[in-house]
């Protein structure tokens, strides 16, 4: 039975991700505190709550197996803060960031726009895609958030959004996704990607075999 973890932070209800995995194909998901047995697993979720220092913090000392999984294939997927925290950097807090991609987090442009950003926006589609097939440039998903990631390769953002300044909307690099809005919160475009992710571990699975 193919098997995907949530990782807990311990920042806030995890309750919609999860059901929303559950009702796009996920068999069976868990919420895990650490990540020692990950081996366990065929893909992970990294969520979109709760606040930078805090979640380098509870995520620090497993970080180490979440690279090795990575290289091994896993599929990954960061939300919001979960893809933030894949940067060196972010300046929402002090600690360094998980250094697996190249890159940092700043602030939205503030004096610009209304910070921080609640509320529907549209992609704009830039390269091919795993995790978007399917998904028509324009559509709509929902972002909270008051940060955007800075990649220091460009190639990696596969789609980006407007919102006073370009925001990097998906980044995508082997089996590991970043999406800096909510899919679980982004109706049937959302439920789109999440069947796209599921189908990454699915197929990762296979491959394990």
């Amino acid at each position: 039975m193919m098997k995907i973890a949530i990782f807990d932070y311990g920042a806030g209800n995890l309750f919609s991700l999860k059901s929303a995995l559950e009702r796009n194909g996920a068999k069976k998901v868990d919420i895990i505190y650490d990540m020692e047995h990950l081996e366990k697993y065929d893909g992970l979720v990294l969520p979109g709550v709760g606040n930078f220092d805090p979640a380098i913090e509870s995520i620090e000392k497993d970080n180490k197996n979440l690279g090795s999984a990575i290289e091994k294939g896993m599929p990954v997927m960061g939300i919001c803060l979960g893809m933030e925290m894949l940067f060196n950097r972010s300046e929402e807090g002090k600690l360094e960031g998980l250094k697996i991609l190249d890159g940092e987090v700043v602030m939205l442009p503030k004096g610009k726009v209304k910070v921080p950003h609640m509320g529907w926006n549209n992609l704009i589609i830039k390269g091919k895609s795993r995790f978007l097939e399917g998904v028509r440039n324009g559509s709509w998903v929902y972002f909270v958030h008051s940060y955007r990631t800075v990649p220091s390769d460009k190639k990696l953002v596969v789609a980006s959004s407007d919102y006073g300044t370009s925001v990097p909307a998906v980044v995508e690099k082997g089996n590991l996704v970043g999406v800096q809005f909510h899919p679980e919160k982004s109706g049937e475009v959302g439920a789109k990607m999440i069947k796209n992710f599921i189908a990454m571990c699915r197929k990762a699975r296979a491959e394990k075999k």
